[in-house]
């Protein structure tokens, strides 16, 4: 009787919180606390459980990635990276649109974030594509949804957390995981686009020209490197994901200032600034969050919540896609990092027993959390795509319903198609 009033207490707080728009952190705080008390257990322990959710080796890769994604996306990489783009698939109908969602892809691997993608890419390119006939909502609608491919896509702070929380899973193996669903995600994008662009007789770029791609090819492969020193480092087994991000950091500070030359000295400052404030949220989230897993654990929510859902069906297939729906409706109301560190130590052991692989659960994590980010009401950045665009949040999430389809068709092939995800590390990670 005890657990459940204490289970009650943890996640009718937790929820009602939210949903009266507290800050995350302070809602898994205070649900923790309130939770501990339903149960008559003393506070003398909270910090300590703080301290010891951030006090990981593998979670000091993350201040590293963030701090690369900053360097590089304040560096003047963006435009290299979008004429890389242009001259692979700008001959294509709806070239400006295929150009998006392929820069999104390269940019990505080195940002790692939806957010900087949206805001970095998307305020060139929104204005590229209006001023050569695309519709300023629809431009906007691909360059939010073609944004998700940074998280999939290597290095990703996110994946280092949820390694982390999932049980010291490879992040090696996990970065390997997420470079085909992230073609995949883009192909399926790009088919969208296509459909749409032959609708609207949205305009063709340029004929593609070898010569033209590999000049860009050149200028653009100091910021592609970055990413192959963090992904071939670690699987090869040279660094760590920390060495690694470590060097990555360094060798984008290098780049960005004495071979692009985009970022000044100030610039460094005040992008090392932005990183404290990001890392700042983050850290907070991962040790609150450690309380809130905690207080799962001893209350035994996993097996709950394994028993509710086991309970609507025994049907591995039904199983899968009723993980996947509370995934979504959770990005509808909580930010990505909170969902990754509270609904993985619940989802994971129910995945595990219908043979979803843990590697392979974090891709569908990232995926679903980043659709969730899509959606209103706690879409970031879909907020952030309105207010780069200039447009009403309601004109960008009607243009952005066919997109919800191509991620959510390619959320279903990830889910029932194991070696999308999993090829990659079955051939590298030995």
């Amino acid at each position: 009787m005890t657990n459940s009033f204490a289970v009650a207490v943890l996640l009718i707080s937790f929820f009602a919180m939210i949903i009266l728009r507290f800050p995350i952190a302070y809602s898994v705080a205070i649900a923790s606390i309130l939770c501990l008390k339903a149960q008559g257990a003393g506070l003398a322990g909270v910090s300590q459980q703080m301290v010891k959710g951030i006090s990981s080796f593998s979670l000091m890769a993350v201040p590293f990635f963030i701090t690369m994604g900053v360097l590089m996306g304040s560096g003047g990489i963006s435009e290299k990276l979008i004429a890389l783009a242009n001259a692979l698939v700008g001959w294509m109908t709806g070239g400006m649109a295929m150009v998006n969602i392929v820069a999104s892809y390269f940019f990505g691997g080195i940002s790692g974030s939806a957010a900087a993608d949206t805001a970095s890419l998307g305020s060139i390119l929104i204005p590229m594509m209006v001023d050569q006939g695309y519709d300023a909502d629809f431009s906007t609608a691909v360059t939010i949804t073609s944004s998700v491919e940074g998280l999939l896509v290597p290095p990703s702070h996110n994946m280092v957390i949820f390694a982390t929380v999932a049980g010291g899973i490879s992040v090696g193996s996990l970065f390997l995981a997420g470079y085909i669903p992230g073609a995949i995600l883009a192909g399926s994008l790009m088919v969208g686009s296509y459909i749409i662009s032959k609708k609207r007789h949205y305009p063709k770029g340029e004929p593609f020209n070898l010569k033209s791609f590999g000049k860009q090819l050149s200028v653009s492969v100091w910021a592609l490197a970055a990413v192959l020193i963090v992904v071939v480092g670690v699987v090869g087994g040279m660094f760590t994901a920390t060495e690694s991000a470590a060097i990555a950091v360094i060798y984008s500070l290098i780049v960005s200032v004495f071979i692009y030359k985009g970022l000044t000295w100030k610039g460094v400052w005040d992008a090392l600034s932005e990183c404290v404030d990001t890392l700042s949220i983050v850290l907070i989230l991962i040790s609150t969050s450690s309380i809130f897993g905690n207080c799962l654990t001893l209350l035994h929510v996993p097996e709950l919540a394994a028993n509710a859902i086991t309970g609507v069906s025994s049907n591995p297939i039904v199983i899968a896609i009723l993980l996947n729906l509370i995934l979504l409706v959770l990005g509808c109301i909580m930010d990505m990092a909170p969902i990754i560190l509270i609904a993985t130590p619940i989802l994971l052991p129910i995945a595990k027993s219908i043979g979803i692989d843990p590697i392979q659960f974090g891709i569908m994590v990232i995926l679903n959390c980043g659709i969730g980010l899509l959606t209103p009401p706690v879409g970031s950045v879909l907020f952030i795509g309105s207010a780069v665009a200039k447009l009403p949040m309601e004109k960008v999430v009607k243009a952005t319903l066919p997109f919800y389809l191509c991620m959510l068709i390619s959320l279903m092939l990830i889910t029932f198609i194991p070696q999308i995800s999993l090829l990659l590390p079955s051939l590298f990670m030995k």
